[in-house]
């Protein structure tokens, strides 16, 4: 079908407007497009091409002939075969008919039959309908054919233009419909987040006030899994006490709690798990400390060096094990014991060992003050290349000492020769540098778990063999020994190292010290009770006053060991004289800070009375020309030369036996003026 233009009329005043129509049939949806479902509340779109009612056409047959008032978009063409409206209308207004469309006049009888005048003329019917809004039917003309197909190829664009803007539209259309509803999506979720908001700031308030009235308890009662795996599987070091002391109190808290008859459900709960955790911490401690132990029995290994590394500041590890296995903590207490009594005295042996190679000087029964010179009792000895009775040089062992003890090695290489008092330092400083330390040791380490009595006897379970090795090596020094200086030096030495012990605030030894000084003083009485026998002899062989002078001469010279060389006419001081003053000089110096509790100013007393005694009596042998001269002479001068000697002590004894040798001298010095 060709269609023609249609004439459509305008309003009043306004001139007719016409449109195009297009003759190709409306399209349905492309297979290949995808349906979608038209949009809620949308009006349908409508062609640009839409049929345009005709003022001339007749509203009221129009629906008789099955045209719509009004055409909607999309809607189909009328078919093919269809009558032409306006030669419909030509048939009723009694115009011509077109050439062209003489095919259809056939039609028109039928079509008229169908019209519905409403029983008024046709002009009364056309008014009638004028005053009805115009019917958008095309008007088709000769020139419409022309126009079309001038334009066709314009017409065909606009149509696939239209066809694509109908594409996109409905992309655009399906993307704002997928957009809406996942709007309405997400804002179902925004409402459905901002419900578990409110919910969870709920909770959140809610388990803070129970946090805040929980917390200090849970706090009390709970472990963390870092310190739970830091004992089970952790190396035993500064963190790992710190783990140890966490589980000891959460314990202490727990065992507390079930105490006080509160059936808490966590507390029942977690009581299992601690005794779990508290039995491995046990056996970790238990391993380590035998370990430790272990190596103690190591040869060449210094013990100072593990327990100043492996033992000082863990103490808390024993502690522990003591609250939670006693019996476990006793035996390895004694284990402790047992390896240090051995290794103590094991290098005590050997130290001891080592002194005994040193040469000592060999002072005698015959380097008594007024013993006989016997040629055949010094046999095999060598001659004496020191004096027994001089201090000398031995006083730097209390003034200037070594802070050190005398190495083994060294005594082994050492060559030289000593007096007692070398040894007898060298052991009890290492003894005494030992033994506190040891002290201290166990002080700190057991400090937790034993009493002050329990510390001093775990430390004389130690050191008993020890002490009796030192008390049985000071004994072999002094007991076949006539040195008093030398034993007068050791009571020194040892009375200093007993300050040292107290300034270290290790009373434990104090009974070692003691010992040794009951095992000294003694054996310095008997000494000088020898030295004082010595004298008794030595004047008891000066003959009497009624003796030949040649016999008296004789019989001094023997007593004194100087030969015929003596002359009982001499006035010079006697050579016992410088021995003796000698002696009280190094007695005297030794006593310097001396109390008056000590048996020194006792044995000087005897000493002076013997050898006043024996001057007396060399006096009385004194005769010839000025006899009583000769004897204040001689004493004078035995007098003043022990008054020169002792000038530079010092100390209370010294002053008071100078104060008497000055008035001894003063009175026979008178005598002589």
């Amino acid at each position: 079908m060709v269609p023609d233009r249609v004439a459509t009329q305008s309003p009043a005043g306004t001139p007719p407007r016409s449109q195009t129509y297009s003759p190709a049939p409306r399209r349905g949806p492309y297979p290949s497009q995808p349906q979608f479902p038209p949009r809620p509340n949308a009006t349908p779109r409508v062609s640009s091409l839409s049929l345009v009612s005709t003022p001339a056409a007749s509203t009221t047959n129009l629906p008789t002939l099955g045209v719509p008032h009004v055409v909607p978009a999309r809607t189909r063409m009328p078919p093919s075969d269809a009558a032409d409206p306006l030669q419909v209308l030509q048939a009723i207004m009694g115009g011509p008919v077109r050439e062209g469309k003489r095919s259809r006049d056939a039609q028109l009888p039928d079509l008229l039959a169908d019209i519905d005048f409403g029983g008024l003329g046709l002009e009364d019917f056309a008014k009638q309908e004028a005053s009805s809004p115009p019917l958008n039917v095309h008007s088709y003309t000769a020139q419409s054919i022309e126009e079309y197909n001038r334009e066709k190829d314009k017409f065909e664009d606009l149509h696939r233009s239209i066809s694509a803007c109908d594409n996109i539209l409905s992309s655009v259309e399906t993307y704002l419909t997928n957009f809406q509803s996942d709007l309405g999506s997400v804002s179902s979720e925004i409402e459905t987040l901002q419900s578990r908001s409110t919910t969870l700031n709920q909770r959140l308030e809610n388990r803070r006030v129970v946090e805040k009235l929980l917390g200090p308890t849970v706090e009390e009662i709970s472990l963390s899994p870092a310190i739970v795996r830091k004992i089970a599987e952790g190396p035993i070091d500064e963190s790992w006490i710190k783990a140890l002391q966490e589980l000891d109190k959460r314990t202490k808290v727990i065992e507390a709690k079930l105490k006080d008859g509160s059936k808490l459900k966590a507390v029942e709960d977690l009581k299992p798990l601690l005794d779990d955790l508290n039995n491995k911490a046990v056996e970790r401690i238990r391993d380590y400390l035998v370990s430790q132990i272990k190596a103690l029995r190591s040869p060449n290994i210094n013990a100072q060096i593990i327990q100043s590394q492996s033992f000082a500041g863990y103490q808390d590890l024993y502690a522990f094990l003591a609250r939670h296995q006693q019996s476990l903590a006793d035996g390895i207490c004694q284990a402790y014991i047992n390896t240090m009594r051995w290794y103590y005295l094991n290098h005590f042996t050997r130290y001891e060992a080592a002194l005994r190679q040193l040469k000592l000087h060999s002072i005698d029964k015959t380097e008594l003050l007024g013993t006989i010179d016997d040629p055949a009792a010094r046999r095999g000895k060598g001659p004496q290349t020191v004096d027994p009775f001089s201090l000398g040089r031995r006083l730097e062992v209390l003034k200037n000492p070594s802070p050190s003890a005398l190495s083994a090695y060294l005594a082994g290489e050492n060559k030289g020769t000593h007096f007692l008092e070398l040894p007898f330092r060298a052991f009890n400083l290492a003894l005494i540098d030992n033994a506190s330390y040891e002290y201290t040791f166990l002080s700190n380490f057991f400090a937790a778990t034993h009493s002050f009595h329990a510390i001093t006897r775990t430390f004389d379970a130690i050191f008993a063999p020890t002490v009796a090795l030192g008390q049985a090596y000071t004994k072999s020094l002094v007991e076949n020994t006539t040195d008093a200086l030398g034993i007068l030096l050791a009571v020194r030495i040892n009375q200093a190292l007993a300050f040292d012990l107290q300034r270290r605030k290790v009373p434990a030894v104090e009974n070692y010290t003691n010992a040794t000084n009951m095992l000294l003083w003694p054996r310095f009485q008997q000494v000088l009770d020898q030295h004082v026998d010595s004298l008794k002899r030595a004047a008891a062989a000066v003959p009497s006053r009624s003796a030949p002078a040649a016999t008296a001469s004789a019989l001094l010279a023997a007593a004194t060991g100087q030969g015929a060389s003596v002359s009982g006419q001499s006035t010079a001081p006697h050579p016992l004289t410088q021995r003796l003053a000698s002696f009280l000089a190094g007695l005297l110096e030794l006593s310097a800070e001396a109390g008056d509790e000590e048996p020194v100013a006792r044995s000087v007393g005897r000493l002076r009375a013997e050898f006043d005694l024996l001057l007396g009596r060399l006096s009385r042998n004194i005769g010839g020309v000025g006899a009583e001269q000769r004897k204040k002479r001689f004493l004078f001068n035995n007098y003043s030369l022990v008054g020169t000697i002792l000038e530079e002590t010092k100390g209370r004894l010294a002053d008071e036996i100078k104060a008497d040798y000055a008035r001894l001298k003063q009175e026979n010095g008178d005598a002589l003026s």
